[in-house]
């Protein structure tokens, strides 16, 4: 068995979410999103795309649903003992199996709560699991049930968030080393992704960003790959990942002749990060985190340039993204807490003149303050 937590560790984790059902008067929790799993139980798989839940109820009993193909997954990955196949066949509908278990759990009339806020639950299987559940029990929407209990991070967590961080600070090197004017994109990607698995480390949950030229403006990944010309900007925003969890990074690099507006661009960025950094500390919330990114990059000049949140909490995650709740936008309320693990990022996009200027790094929030996990400078690299 691969489990990549202890004992104890897995039993607190129980605990804590038992005990928040019971706050909300739950009988029964409904997971639906790998994040959860995995954190309960040590589950790790891509079956979620398919029809699955991992029960848990009042009692403690923990039953997950799901196809054949992941009956040994769970078996060897996680610490679940009671694992139930639903059949893949014309017209199956896993929502009537769903029910049958939750009448062996004595669960009819009672309150279940539900992870809606899932990629693993579409749209078509919620219209399913709503009309099979319609006059059985009483639903409701519990999506950061245990999402708010997995935002603080425990000691064990953050070793591996740590080891996460190393691994980007090596795929940086990487970036550094292989881009030139000449270089393809394909190559300092494949070389940043290779030494990470060569670390130890996994596929991350999204694919890394790259872009360079007119793609340096954007914040998605997309599949062209460019060879770098003699005067280009290149972006790149990646993270380190190990046993899923995740420690990210972003960077504009410049190649060739030095763009002052590049070097004024990269100072604004600079700026705004040291800024919140002094601002994410225990006891504010993270909407005056942005609020600080947004009054910097304004009073300079970038209101235009600028995003509209600055950053999100990372953790254990899976595709299709690495990012977790809750997200640095104004108004949030969430209260910064030790042990959260949050990413910034200052980014700015002028599209008028065509130019990028990004950089980002992961924080671990401590008991003072806030440790920065990337060891790398903060400087602009031109190449």
């Amino acid at each position: 068995m691969a489990l990549h937590f202890s004992n104890q560790e897995f039993l607190k984790r129980k605990t804590k979410v038992l005990q928040s059902m019971k706050e909300q008067n739950l009988d029964a929790i409904l997971m639906f999103r790998q994040e959860s799993m995995y954190w309960l139980t040590g589950y790790d798989t891509f079956g979620y795309v398919f029809f699955q839940t991992l029960i848990l109820d009042n009692k403690g009993n923990v039953i997950l649903l799901t196809r054949a193909p992941d009956l040994r997954q769970a078996q060897n990955t996680s610490d679940i003992e009671d694992i139930r196949i639903w059949v893949d066949k014309d017209g199956s509908n896993p929502a009537d199996d769903l029910k049958d278990i939750l009448d062996e759990l004595s669960l009819k009339g009672k309150k279940v709560g539900i992870e809606y806020e899932a990629y693993g639950l579409t749209g078509r299987n919620a219209l399913r699991l709503n009309k099979s559940l319609e006059n059985y029990c009483n639903i409701e929407d519990q999506s950061e049930l245990i999402t708010k209990i997995r935002v603080v991070k425990s000691s064990e967590e953050i070793v591996y968030v740590k080891k996460a961080a190393e691994l980007a600070d090596l795929a940086l090197d990487q970036a550094w080393k292989h881009t030139k004017a000449g270089a393809s994109e394909a190559k300092i990607l494949a070389e940043m992704q290779k030494i990470v698995l060569e670390g130890g480390g996994d596929y991350p949950a999204n694919e890394y960003i790259i872009g360079s030229g007119h793609n340096a403006l954007l914040c998605r990944y997309q599949s062209e790959k460019r060879i770098l010309s003699d005067t280009d900007q290149l972006s790149i925003e990646w993270a380190g990942t190990y046993k899923h969890y995740h420690s990210a990074m972003f960077r504009t690099i410049t190649v060739g002749k030095s763009n002052l507006k590049h070097i004024k661009m990269h100072q604004a960025c600079l700026e705004a990060l040291q800024n919140c950094e002094k601002k994410l500390i225990p006891g504010n919330t993270v909407g005056e985190v942005f609020d600080v990114h947004a009054q910097t990059f304004d009073n300079l000049g970038y209101n235009k340039s600028r995003m509209n949140a600055c950053g999100y909490s990372l953790g254990s995650t899976f595709s299709p993204n690495w990012m977790d709740w809750p997200m640095l936008y104004t108004g949030n309320p969430y209260k910064i807490v030790p042990g959260n693990i949050f990413f910034m990022h200052m980014i700015l996009m002028d599209s008028e003149n065509n130019l990028a200027m990004n950089l980002g790094e992961t924080y671990l929030v401590t008991e003072n303050g806030n440790e920065r996990l990337g060891k790398q400078k903060l400087d602009l690299v031109n190449l």
